[in-house]
Parts: C-alpha cells; structure tokens; sequence
C-alpha cells in the first residue's frame, strides 16, 4: 500500500470512493455530531480543526499500511459517507470493513454499493483473504448491509463493544477470497 497512491474506485451512478481531502473537514464534522453516525460508529469529532487532524490520520495510516480510508463522494463533490479498511494486517491476509452514511445519502443502496467494490478492491487487488464485518445487533440495516454486499452471518460475538447506551453484542459478517458477491 505504502509504495503506491490510494487509488480512486468507481461506483455506480458516478460516485467514487476517492480519498479523504482538507477541505471534506466539513462533512466530517457533520458526521460527528449525526446521532446515528455517533451511536453505531462510537465516532466524535469536536470542531473542523479535529476533523483535519482525523484526516490527516486517514492518510498516515495508509503510508503505515494498517488502515485505508475513503470518502464517497460524487466527482469533486463533497463527502456523503465514508468506507474503509480497519486493522489491515497485509501478512495474515484480513482486514475490517468500515462505512457510515451521511442522512442526505441514505436509503439509496449506496452503503451497499461501497462496501461491494470496496470489498472486491481489498480481495482481488490488495491480495487480502478474509475482510470481516461487525455491528450492533440492535442494528438490523447494518445487517441488511452486510448480507447484500456478499458477506455471510457467522455468528454473535456476547458483549463485544461498548456503546453509550451500553455493552452490545455484534453480529460478525465475513467475506473470504472466492465468495460471490
């Protein structure tokens, strides 16, 4: 990853998933105080300058080959969601999938969207071997999500992360080299 550009993926409709920019400090700020965004993401972001910095920690990431990041964008339009790799570890092959939607972009299959090429990019051309996928499992359209972009129920994992409200379990979703979409 390091040694190249973060590349810009095509989706459907003339979106991109493109990288994070200085000036998407705004519509990062934005998802920050969305209630949503907050409650299922556990993600803040206090003020633009803390937004740049987040961003500026996107790219650091990618040349530290541990996560890679994108902004759903249209062609020079602003950011409507984020998709992006967590915990990449290049030698054992796997990675997790992350994503949030601005409320402007929901309801239209965008999340979907994204995750499916953003898989297909880590599988075929990154090399990874498994991605996993985990949310809340008071969260049935993260679910929905998950299945339609091709990755399959593998179980609850009791407690697993903390919330505001508190402890929830997670559904973990998987998508390993070779599944169909």
């Amino acid at each position: 990853m390091a040694g190249h550009a973060q590349p810009v993926l095509a989706l459907p409709g003339g979106l991109r998933l493109r990288p994070w920019r200085p000036e998407d400090a705004e519509a990062l700020l934005a998802a920050g105080q969305d209630p949503d965004i907050r409650r299922w993401n556990l993600f803040t972001v206090a003020d633009t300058e803390q937004a740049r910095a987040r961003i500026a920690r996107m790219h650091e990431r990618w040349r530290a080959e541990t996560g890679a990041v994108w902004a759903l964008a249209r062609p020079d339009g602003p950011a409507a969601g984020l998709a992006g790799l967590n915990d990449v570890d290049l030698a054992g092959g796997g990675a997790e999938l992350v994503y949030w939607l601005l409320p402007g972009a929901r309801g239209a299959g965008l999340a979907v969207a994204a995750v499916r090429r953003l898989a297909r990019w880590a599988l075929d051309d990154l090399g990874l071997h498994r991605l996993r996928l985990c949310h809340s499992t008071a969260n049935p359209a993260s679910c929905r999500v998950a299945e339609r972009a091709g990755f399959r129920y593998e179980g609850t994992q009791r407690s697993a992360l903390l919330h505001v409200d508190g402890w929830h379990d997670q559904h973990l979703h998987a998508r390993v080299a070779g599944d169909p979409e």
